[in-house]
């Protein structure tokens, strides 16, 4: 029972990494086009590369952390789910 409902929330944690790896990185390029900069704020042609990548892999192990969350979550729930049906045995006629 308890294996199941684990072996769920650890692969739906997996899955929810693996979703975020995909979704983070063209949301935030999204979110950093010049379009999406205040009016006060210019575009910038020197840029600096460190600050720059230690945003973008912050952002980016941030949504990870959030999808493996979100994935645990739904996959204790239907961990729970599986291993409730699991248990019901055979409705016996009256």
């Amino acid at each position: 029972m308890i294996k199941t409902t684990t072996i769920f929330v650890l692969l739906g944690a997996l899955l929810g990494i693996v979703a975020a790896s995909y979704i983070v990185p063209p949301a935030l390029s999204w979110y950093t086009e010049p379009g999406g900069l205040p009016h006060s704020g210019d575009v910038q042609a020197l840029v600096q590369i460190p600050s720059v990548i230690k945003y973008a892999t912050s952002k980016l192990i941030f949504g990870q952390f959030v999808g493996a969350i979100v994935g645990a979550i739904v996959g204790l729930v239907i961990g729970i789910l599986f291993v409730r049906r699991g248990r019901q045995g055979p409705v016996k006629p009256a």
